[in-house]
């Protein structure tokens, strides 16, 4: 099911190595500029480190540092996901958001975050007064002093774009290798020879998208100007009653270090409270502490008290590729042939076409002119949100395997198979919701190995 290794006479002209959200737009962007692209990713299916647990938020860049390229990059990432999603079948909950003051110092901070979103380009932001934001969000705690509406926020489904932009890329001629390893390389005159388990793989330029590994795979090329810093970040996800209780995003006045816990519905149609921020040494494991989801818990029922009587449904953690500088760092080395891509933070959902397209100015830059492809193919993604029909609502559907999450055996079966099979079981989750509402597998689990055995190589990893 993972993809043939290319023979050791291929050489690509570029070789992207990690399949993140932003390995996937980069590869995506690449293939459909005209070059011979390989996305290599070491696990056993694509998004499965920092990329699969966000808060899956459509950012504006209305809060971003002022002169920045993360600015320039969640700005323009924003702009063409509205521009694409429509063709690849991809979802957009246009919620708005509102970021509430508490105290009389968060009062005091709103017109300077409607100045610094004005001054971003984010000119539809707005201050609210108490009464309006009680308008909008009437269960929210009563002695809130005031907010700002930001109208362009919204929520995505996190897992199916990154994927789209992978299946668009290898529908247009893209190669993807999974459960492939970069253990070094060397550099030639022709660009890169990069060593992996599976054989060598040689390319005219590479890119370094490895997110919590950006680092380590940076020594490759040069020393890191960089470290990676794990950041943890905690959620507690609601029970779906629970929507009833946010109509919009809710903001809290973030701090120099966080942008603080987040309340926001989600496209799966539960409700969201996170994350925390906290640094580890750990890159790979997130775990979940009960004192810190306790403590969301309790934030979330400051803000709305009706949620105290809200179940939740789960918990998870993931951890964003922090470095000690606050902007992203991506930079490109025509002497090395190789372009940097590091500190990608939890706006990497948004910015992730804007850096591919940004990385893409640097390709032309520094190595050769693009030559775009004049009609590429546009695979479509099947819905998983609550906002459109989904197969379980079509009449002579089959068997409903999931009836928490209402999927059926079809959505199972067209996930373990195509161009990108689901690689382990967490991959089979983000592609169909199985096994992730309220009983979190407990009467599915057995039905779905069944319908998955000899079919998913990486049973045993839970993703």
């Amino acid at each position: 099911m993972t993809p043939t290794p290319p023979r050791d006479d291929t050489v690509f002209d570029m070789a992207i190595i990690g399949a993140g959200v932003i390995g996937c737009a980069v590869f995506r962007a690449f293939v459909l500029a005209g070059l011979k692209v390989v996305l290599v990713e070491r696990d056993a299916d694509i998004i499965n480190g920092a990329s699969k647990a966000n808060s899956a938020l459509l950012h504006t860049g209305f809060d971003a540092g002022p002169g920045t390229l993360e600015l320039d990059c969640v700005k323009r990432g924003h702009a063409l996901y509205h521009r694409i999603h429509q063709r690849l079948g991809l979802s957009l909950i246009e919620t708005g958001a509102i970021l509430v003051a508490w105290t009389e110092a968060d009062l005091a901070a709103l017109p300077g975050i409607v100045a610094q979103a004005h001054a971003n380009g984010v000119t539809d932001v707005r201050q609210l007064t108490a009464e309006e934001v009680r308008a909008r969000e009437p269960h929210l705690a009563p002695d809130l002093r005031g907010g700002v509406l930001v109208p362009g926020e919204a929520v995505i489904d996190p897992w199916s774009a990154p994927l789209a932009y992978v299946l668009q890329g290898m529908a247009n001629g893209g190669t993807v290798m999974r459960g492939t390893e970069v253990t070094g390389g060397v550099q030639n005159a022709g660009g890169w020879t990069l060593s992996t388990p599976r054989g060598p793989i040689r390319a005219g330029v590479v890119v370094n998208c490895a997110g919590n590994f950006g680092d380590l795979v940076e020594a490759i090329a040069r020393p890191s100007p960089f470290e990676i810093r794990p950041r943890k970040g905690q959620f507690v996800v609601l029970d779906k009653t629970a929507t009833a209780f946010a109509n919009a995003i809710i903001l809290p006045v973030p701090n120099e270090r966080t942008k603080g816990v987040v309340i926001a519905r989600t496209a799966f149609g539960n409700l969201l409270v996170g994350p925390t921020a906290e640094e580890q040494a750990e890159r790979r494991i997130a775990t979940v502490e009960e004192p810190a989801l306790e403590a969301l818990l309790a934030q979330g029922r400051r803000m709305i008290p009706a949620l105290e009587h809200e179940p939740v449904t789960t918990t998870y953690a993931g951890l964003r590729p922090a470095t000690q500088f606050k902007d992203y760092q991506i930079e490109a080395l025509a002497d090395r042939r190789w372009i940097t891509v590091g500190g990608i933070r939890s706006t990497g959902l948004t910015g992730s076409l804007g850096i591919a397209e940004y990385l893409c100015t640097l390709y032309e830059q520094h190595f050769a002119p693009l030559h775009p492809l004049p009609e590429p193919i546009w695979p479509r993604m099947p819905n998983l949100t609550e906002g459109l029909p989904r197969p379980w609502q079509q009449p002579g559907r089959d068997e409903i395997i999931c009836h928490c999450e209402l999927v059926t055996r079809g959505e199972i079966a067209a996930a373990l198979e195509g161009p990108l099979p689901a690689g382990n079981l967490g991959g089979l989750k983000r592609r169909t919701r199985c096994m992730m509402g309220r009983c979190q597998g407990f009467y599915c689990t057995r039905r779905v190995m069944e319908l998955c055995a000899g079919r998913l190589p990486g049973l045993v990893e839970q993703g």
